[in-house]
């Protein structure tokens, strides 16, 4: 492990969802999360984290906070799991510094912490014997996301309401039909802010390299991790990394700096896919600029199917966003995701 990051950075990712659920909620039927004041939808941390999570571990990266079958099993041996080759209660008494060497293999809780607190008495000599030498505690990730509400108020898709699915019999092949609850939003844009705290990664020795791997984590996340039935239609739109220079500084809420164009975009009721909105970025770029002094890099990229409008005018799409930056004295990086996604990957890949 190298030194762990000196900049804090504030990160704004707009993701978009069409004709799916982003986020169920399960004490409503497993419907989309939505604010029944405002009828805008909430995709929750929780639900990104989880996406970036699995795109770690399917990278080949230890993930101790992973999806399991077995949703009792014990935290004790998702810890051994990201320990590595150990058999007996006796080679985890052989560990040095067991807590390091467990932040070196789990790079999840590196980014976004855990809870140590492992169950006691499994019943099993060498579970109990990793729960001992952990000694209860918990990490605080430094690295944050809130929720995400919906730039737009959104409506469920009545054609997809209710589904029914055709299945054959196991003995005649003959076919039955039952009704499937299939909630699904007709469109929605949000905006996740997210933050990396410097001072809380020294905690879980949060690296440069885990910082510049958040870059492309989050975009492929979004592109891999969400082609399940109800989860496919969602795509990263724009993803700004802003690394400041200035010890404990950032502008903050970041994400409130961007909204619909009113003139560019359709209504709400009408929206049906990402051609339907303009993102008027004026304020983002203008709080951007008046931070300028404190700014060290924006590291970002855009997709080019998401129109963008400053200043009242047409300016392009949040691929051409960069240039917009750079034209008001911002320093910027622009991230080629898929060549650079591999330089992060662990070295045996």
């Amino acid at each position: 492990m190298t030194d762990t990051v000196d900049n804090r950075s504030e990160i704004v990712f707009i993701t978009d969802a069409q004709d799916c659920n982003p986020n169920g909620n399960p004490l409503d039927e497993n419907r989309p999360r939505r604010d029944h004041i405002t009828d805008q939808a909430v995709v929750t941390d929780v639900r990104l984290k989880r996406y970036l999570r699995d795109q770690l571990d399917a990278d080949g990266h230890g993930v101790f906070i992973k999806k399991t079958g077995d949703e009792s099993q014990v935290r004790a041996r998702l810890a051994l799991d990201v320990l590595g080759d150990i058999s007996d209660a006796e080679e985890v008494g052989e560990i040095e510094d067991i807590r390091d060497k467990f932040l070196d293999a789990a790079t999840d809780v590196r980014y976004f912490g855990a809870t140590l607190s492992f169950n006691a008495d499994t019943d099993n000599e060498l579970l109990d014997a990793v729960a001992d030498a952990f000694d209860g505690g918990n990490y605080t990730g430094p690295v944050q996301f809130s929720p995400a509400r919906s730039l737009n108020a959104v409506e469920e898709n009545e054609e997809s309401n209710t589904l029914t699915s055709v299945i054959a019999t196991q003995d005649d092949k003959s076919t039955g039909g039952f009704d499937l609850d299939d909630n699904r939003l007709k469109y929605a844009i949000f905006p996740f802010h997210g933050l990396v705290d410097e001072n809380g990664a020294t905690d879980t020795k949060l690296t440069p390299t885990d910082v510049e791997r958040l870059d492309t984590l989050c975009w492929r996340a979004m592109k891999n991790q969400t082609i399940s039935r109800s989860k496919v239609g969602q795509e990263p739109r724009l993803y700004v990394r802003v690394e400041y220079a200035t010890d404990g500084y950032h502008v903050g809420d970041l994400h409130n700096g961007l909204e619909l164009d009113p003139e560019r975009s359709k209504s709400d009721a009408e929206l049906r896919n990402v051609t339907d909105v303009t993102l008027d970025v004026t304020k983002f770029v203008d709080r951007l600029t008046a931070a300028g002094e404190h700014v060290e890099t924006v590291h970002i990229v855009g997709n080019e199917y998401l129109d963008v409008s400053y200043d009242g005018e047409q300016y392009g799409t949040a691929a051409d966003l960069a240039d917009l930056l750079e034209d008001h004295g911002i320093p910027i990086n622009e991230i080629d995701v898929y060549a650079e996604f591999e330089e992060t990957l662990p070295t045996d890949q």
